[in-house]
């Protein structure tokens, strides 16, 4: 089957993405972010700022930016934030995701409604999906 399939393109993010997302304040520090995606083994956290989410930290953030660039631990997470944050809305279908996902080369997408984080969808999540059926 085909990603392009209709059965595919009905399939809408809200049914597979995870609901249990970690999100912190851009002031936050790496040391604690870390810690926290740790202790609910999360690869992600969503960053924000007075409340809006503004930018997302990955385990891949702290292996560039804080190991390759000898970021200090307690440096904000907003300095080592990728942003501005590429995000999806929950009624968008998993290929509008996937097509995102790859032209934007992220693996990781926040799911957003209404300035409120409700999700994450990952390329993992999509690839289980589509093996799935």
């Amino acid at each position: 089957m085909s990603f392009s399939d209709p059965i595919q393109q009905k399939t809408l993010v809200k049914q597979i993405m995870n609901t249990s997302v970690i999100s912190v304040d851009s002031s936050v520090t790496a040391t604690n972010a870390a810690k926290m995606m740790e202790d609910v083994g999360v690869g992600a956290i969503v960053v924000l700022e007075n409340n809006l989410p503004v930018g997302i930290v990955t385990d891949r953030d702290f292996a560039i930016k804080i190991t390759a660039h000898s970021y200090p631990i307690d440096t904000p997470v907003r300095r080592i934030m990728s942003s501005p944050l590429i995000s999806i809305d929950s009624d968008s279908n998993l290929w509008v995701a996937s097509d995102l996902m790859s032209t934007r080369n992220v693996r990781k997408l926040p799911v957003i409604d209404d300035d409120k984080v409700v999700g994450i969808i990952t390329s993992s999540d999509i690839i289980k999906h589509i093996a799935d059926h």
